[in-house]
């Protein structure tokens, strides 16, 4: 792979008049909190362009980092968290942000916002990218971008009155909530249960054809955010049956990656925990419950869709550098379709085996 191409201070330079100049750079180890708190304050900010999700990244998978930013009179204007992502399956592409739902740029007006678009499609063309792709969660579609409609998010808002935030859930989710309770289902949070909860997770991962993510990825989480996180266990008769862990950011709790065994479904565990951290987020002050996002037509979709949550389509776009088509990541690809059956006939230690050096073709 190759270095970056641009030095510390170059690309646009915007003429505000005599006032007020804006120019692009790289990120440099000083600017981490003045990004993380532009982050935090802007309104499209998300968990994902944080500079801990930078470092945890860059720490577990190797990628290289390619963090922009708008700077206009000494503080920030706008950024734009990149890596670099190079092999087989996706080529060589600049990606905002691998394994992160919500990506992409934030600005505080058009003249930063379209800075950082000049000069991300000027690193791209350096950087000999076959595209770039940034996973927006709001906005238009820009000129010469390519529309993803793969995925939605789903969200809804929490209440203080848990029993608002019950009814406000449809007839029979309510009826599996109460399945789980009727079961002597238990929870417990604590990061302590990380072993236990990888566990699930890669038998999850497994069942759904997906490889798993190194054990490191989760250590690495729990070192970075351990503030800004919060693993729920499901217990029955004392054996683990479900675990999703989460992130906290500003006024949202966000269910990111779980896990279930074999007797999840049938012991309504999910449905049981879900409700579970719901209701304990709400009680915390948190006032959105963010169930994340999910491929259209698939399982994970259908069973989001039984929480009456606020349906939004991410508008994920890609620009077309060297590729001459845009590449084909659907489920329904016979490629994919192909890998994820073999994958989920893999005996369970060849997939926990094989799996970490497998993920990261798929961030």
């Amino acid at each position: 792979m190759t270095s970056l191409s641009i030095p510390a201070e170059s690309g646009p330079t915007l003429d505000q008049g005599a006032a007020s100049v804006l120019r692009t750079r790289r990120l440099a180890a000083e600017d981490t909190g003045a990004w993380d708190g532009f982050v935090r304050a802007h309104p499209e900010g998300s968990f994902f362009q944080l500079t801990g999700w930078k470092r945890v990244i860059e720490k577990t998978f190797g990628y290289q980092v390619r963090y922009l930013l708008a700077e206009r009179d000494g503080r920030i204007a706008g950024i734009a968290p990149l890596f670099l992502v190079s092999n087989w399956i996706l080529g060589r592409c600049l990606l905002s942000v691998p394994f992160g739902v919500y990506g992409g740029l934030a600005a505080e007006d058009d003249e930063a916002q379209e800075a950082l678009i000049l000069e991300l499609k000027r690193l791209a063309e350096s950087d000999r990218c076959d595209y770039l792709e940034l996973r927006q969660r709001r906005g238009p579609i820009r000129e010469g971008y390519h529309h993803n409609p793969l995925y939605s998010t789903f969200t809804c808002e929490l209440y203080g009155d848990p029993e608002r935030n019950l009814k406000q859930l449809p007839r029979d989710t309510r009826y599996m909530i109460r399945k789980g309770e009727k079961a002597g289902l238990e929870a417990r949070y604590g990061t302590d249960q990380l072993k236990v909860f990888y566990d699930l997770f890669a038998e999850n991962l497994r069942h759904h054809g997906t490889p798993l993510f190194p054990y490191s990825l989760f250590v690495n989480l729990v070192e970075e955010f351990r503030e800004q996180l919060s693993l729920l266990m499901v217990y029955h008769k004392a054996t683990p049956v479900s675990g999703v862990l989460s992130f906290k950011f500003r006024h949202t709790i966000l269910p990111y990656y779980a896990g279930a065994g074999a007797d999840a479904t049938r012991l309504a565990a999910n449905n049981f925990m879900y409700w579970t951290l719901m209701r304990d987020a709400a009680r915390e002050g948190f006032r959105c419950f963010d169930f994340g996002r999910s491929k259209k037509g698939t399982g994970s979709f259908a069973f989001k869709s039984q929480w009456n949550m606020n349906v939004e389509e991410l508008q994920y776009q890609l620009l077309l550098v060297r590729r001459k088509t845009v590449p084909n990541f659907s489920p329904a690809n016979p490629k994919f379709k192909r890998m994820a059956d073999i994958w989920q006939r893999l005996p369970a230690w060849l997939s926990r085996r094989v799996g970490p050096h497998v993920a990261p073709w798929f961030p």
